[in-house]
């Protein structure tokens, strides 16, 4: 079995990334797989992160086996960094790929003399422009595999990047540990009878959040229904939500929360929710999807990218054209229906059992044996 050096953030960053890159660090040690797992001791300077801090000590687990030891972006620290691979003397290499500012540092382990195999979270930065598209060819294009989300993912690098080896899994969901719903919603103040649905996550233009505002504002006052909005804005998005949520059909409707949502918080939310709705203009992945049916809740979610892979239309959730909040006005008004909802909710329970970060595991160690010959 080949042995591999995992490189990627984990505690004390926060984010999708950071969580994610761990559990596969578990996953790999658990099943005798990982050679390191090294770690930075610092990401991005303030300037440079369009959120707030990227420090949250409480949103992944410490695990044992890391090792911070290098800065993403000083690179007098990356000697250290091979240094540290060098004596772990692993078969291959895995990095996450999923932004420009990770870029350098990884183009410079692809001149390591180890083979890199890419876990691709988005082949470039959302909303890219030419200098993100052109970080990203550098370190993709020096890769031996990508490890993918979905197939759309793997198909798209398959042109751009041909004779590279591919794989596809999933996102595994995180199953935290839920609270009773009666007590989530209580502390959320979700009125007993309504049907509530979750947006959650960092709020980012791509996400779809504004046409969510609009299709959500057209449902009948005297429908019962809430909406559950939490995560932080980025860049200027504060303003402009701020401003669609003075809409006058929307008050008394949403609750709100525009701001980071740490992780010991976060299964409050999803035990609060009926629905998950996901309105995304465009995506590769989402690791909320895969929380959303861990947590057993349907989701709503537009027909783009690897959303349209993950959701079933019609078995675990509704999908709709992205763009369109007519159309998402309807799927949520479809799921307004309990019967409707407790449908789909056995669906999303079945379809998050077939996902696992062990099999999630399993498929970037056979792409490396795959690669190693």
């Amino acid at each position: 079995m080949p042995r591999l050096a995992l490189i990627g953030p984990s505690h004390p960053f926060r984010g999708g990334i950071a969580r994610t890159t761990t559990a596969l660090a578990a996953a790999l040690a658990a099943g005798g797989a990982l050679a390191a797992f090294l770690t930075p001791r610092r990401q991005y300077p303030g300037w440079l992160y369009p959120g707030g801090a990227d420090v949250d000590p409480r949103a992944c687990p410490r695990l044992d086996a890391a090792e911070p030891c290098y800065g993403v972006l000083e690179p007098w620290t990356w000697s250290t960094l091979r240094a540290r691979v060098a004596a772990a003397a692993p078969d291959a290499v895995v990095v996450p790929y999923w932004t420009w500012a990770w870029a350098p540092l990884e183009r410079a382990v692809t001149y390591w003399r180890r083979p890199v195999i890419c876990v691709v979270h988005n082949p470039a930065d959302h909303d890219a422009g030419w200098l993100e598209h052109r970080a990203a060819r550098a370190v993709l294009g020096r890769c031996r595999g990508f490890l993918c989300h979905a197939s759309s993912v793997a198909a798209a690098l398959g042109s751009s990047y041909p004779g590279i080896r591919a794989a596809v899994h999933p996102l595994p969901p995180d199953r935290l540990p839920l609270p009773p719903s009666d007590a989530a919603r209580r502390q959320l103040g979700v009125p007993g009878d309504a049907a509530a649905f979750l947006a959650f996550g960092l709020q980012r233009p791509y996400k779809g959040t504004d046409l969510l505002l609009e299709a959500f504002a057209r449902l009948p006052v005297d429908r019962r229904a809430v909406l559950l909005l939490a995560g932080e804005p980025w860049g200027g998005l504060a303003v402009d939500l701020r401003r669609r949520l003075s809409d006058p059909r929307l008050t008394g409707r949403v609750i709100v929360a525009l701001r980071w949502i740490p992780e010991e918080e976060a299964p409050m939310w999803f035990a609060a929710a009926d629905v998950a709705v996901l309105p995304y203009r465009n995506a590769t992945g989402s690791a909320v999807a895969a929380q959303a049916l861990g947590a057993g809740l349907p989701v709503i979610a537009s027909r783009v990218g690897g959303l349209a892979e993950v959701v079933e239309d019609g078995v675990s959730g509704v999908l709709v054209p992205p763009g369109d909040a007519g159309a998402l006005a309807g799927a949520l008004e479809r799921l307004l229906e309990p019967g409707e909802r407790a449908r789909l909710a056995l669906g999303a329970e079945r379809a998050a059992a077939h996902l696992s970060w062990n099999s999630y595991a399993a498929t970037l160690v056979d792409l490396a044996a795959a690669i190693l010959g």
